[in-house]
Formats: structure tokens, sequence, C-alpha cells
């Protein structure tokens, strides 16, 4: 019984594989699917702001390219698996390498899409901003405080943790996330803000790396630095 080539030899069916093969990363992939959320969001966004056809072209390569490299990111790993089954450095190594291969596509995009969308969005995100860009630093070092204390206290209440080290909730999120309110409350551009929070973030994420907080317990600590020097800006 002649069996059935493994590689297509028209060239639909060849097309037809493409297919397949996007529509099963799609639905296996989770962060796939969450780059063509992220995709479609900027398109419906470049045509609401009718944003030029060159920057539209720009955009769609840069998508295409994040997109082409989370395929080969996922083509990557499956193959990797099938060849090395068990724990393996190189097998590891060509793992990270790929994935940073998306996480340089994905920077990219985002430098290009903050290029594109910057006068469209940095004034009217400044113009709702400017009653609250006149503040004192003084208020941030007091928001910093009473988020600290109030970490403490949750610390020594659940009686789990140390001030610096584990527990509910993670008071290196709680401080970090409180400096980027202030900061993103302060007469700064928009730019700096989105860094600020990117930097309150990788803090946070780095404290689920070394395995002190679990992702409730970081969540817990950002979201109390976020809501607690709003309402001390707010009152001060």
């Amino acid at each position: 019984m002649k069996q059935d080539p493994v590689k297509p030899t028209r060239w639909l069916e060849s097309v037809n594989c493409a297919i397949e093969g996007i529509l099963w990363a799609a639905r296996t992939q989770k962060h796939l699917r969450w780059h063509l959320v992220v995709a479609a969001a900027v398109l419906a966004a470049a045509l609401y702001f009718r944003v030029p056809a060159i920057e539209l072209m720009l955009l769609a390569s840069a998508i295409t390219l994040v997109v082409f490299a989370e395929l080969m990111n996922t083509a990557v790993e499956i193959v990797v698996d099938m060849v090395c089954p068990g724990p393996d450095p190189r097998a590891r190594r060509a793992k990270d390498v790929a994935a940073g291969a998306v996480l340089l596509a994905s920077i990219g995009a985002a430098a290009l899409g903050y290029f594109v969308f910057s006068r469209y969005l940095v004034p009217r995100v400044g113009q709702r901003l400017e009653p609250y860009q006149h503040i004192p630093g003084e208020t941030a070092v007091i928001a910093v405080l009473a988020v600290t204390i109030l970490v403490v206290l949750f610390k020594a209440r659940l009686g789990r943790g140390t001030p610096l080290h584990g527990g509910m909730p993670s008071g290196h999120a709680a401080v970090a996330f409180s400096i980027a309110t202030s900061v993103a409350l302060a007469q700064v551009s928009l730019v700096i803000i989105i860094l600020a929070m990117v930097l309150a973030t990788m803090v946070s994420h780095s404290r689920l790396l070394m395995g002190i907080h679990s992702v409730g317990e970081v969540l817990a600590g950002a979201g109390l630095g976020i809501v607690l020097t709003l309402i001390i800006h707010l009152l001060l």
C-alpha cells in the first residue's frame, strides 16, 4: 500500500498545510493569540486615527514580523521536544534563543507603535492629566512610606514573610508601583510614565522568578501601591 507523501506535491496543498499550521498554533499557543489580539487592536487604532499609508505599511510589517517570530518559536519548541524529550542544557538554549527572537521583534514593534501613535495619544493624555501634574515630591515620599507601613501591617497580621522577603502582599511590588504611580501623576512625558510602569513590572516579575512571591502576592502588592498612592495624591 502506497503511503501519502509527507511533503505536499501541489501548491494548493502546501497553502492548505500552511494555513492549518497557523490555525493549530493559534488554537494551542496562548502567546500567539495575545499577539493576534494586540495586532487587531493596533490595526483598528490605525484606521481610527487614519494614519498615513506608509505608517500603516510599517505597522503591518512589524505585526507580520512578530507573528512570524512566534510561529518559528513554536516550531523550534516542537522540534526540540521531539529530538530531545529529556532535560538538556542545549535544548533549553535553543528554546531561549527562539523566545529571544520573539521578544526582540515585539520590542521593535512596540517602539514603532509608539512612534506612530504618540502624536495622536500624547497630547490627549496630557490634557487629561494636566490637573494632576503639579504635585510636590514630598507627596510621593509620603505615599511610599504609607505603602511600606501598610505592607508591614498586613504581613504582621497575616503572620507570613518579612518586610523584604515573602509574604502577603509583595512589598517590592507595592513600593515599585507606588513610585511608578507618582511618576505617572508628575509633569513628565508619556514615554517616561510607560518606562516607569515597565520598571515596576520588571521589579515585580523578579520576585516571581526568584520564587519569593506568588502571582497573587505580587498582584496584591501592585494593587496596594497604586490605589493607596492615588488616594494620598488626591487627598494632599
